[in-house]
């Protein structure tokens, strides 16, 4: 049986994002998304022991126009590799887990930000709508 080397079915995670793009209070597609796993660009400037403590993740912080910070999270290698493509390193953490452990201070996350679903929250929208108690 051949396997395409890049599988266009979309993730749990993009669908959704698909169903949210659509209604954004919709509680199941809320709770898939924080139950994903997705992926975060290893900074260039992070050492590779620090890329690999299991304890921390060094969050990569972009600015956006109007001097927002964001951190960059994807849901695939394709969805960053098309924004980010000089990425060499990346860390696969589950949603849940990251927003529970998210700073207070205005920091926000966006998901597949070059995407059709892409989807953007702020500090506060990180901790109360993907938040999840750690296993």
């Amino acid at each position: 049986m051949d396997t395409p080397a890049h599988d266009n079915t979309p993730t749990l995670a993009q669908r959704a994002l698909d169903v949210l793009a659509e209604n954004a209070e919709d509680t199941a597609a809320l709770d898939a998304l924080a139950g994903s796993d997705v992926l975060i660009p290893v900074p260039d400037d992070v050492s590779d022991e620090e890329a690999t403590n299991p304890s921390a993740v060094a969050l990569p912080v972009l600015e956006q126009p109007g001097g927002v910070p964001v951190v960059p999270v994807f849901t695939s290698e394709l969805e960053m590799s098309e924004l980010l493509p000089f990425v060499s390193r990346y860390r696969l953490v589950p949603l849940g887990a990251l927003a529970s452990q998210w700073p207070a201070e205005d920091l926000s996350l966006t998901i597949d930000a070059s995407s059709p679903h892409g989807l953007t929250l702020t500090s506060e929208g990180v901790r109360t709508l993907l938040a999840r108690p750690q296993a």
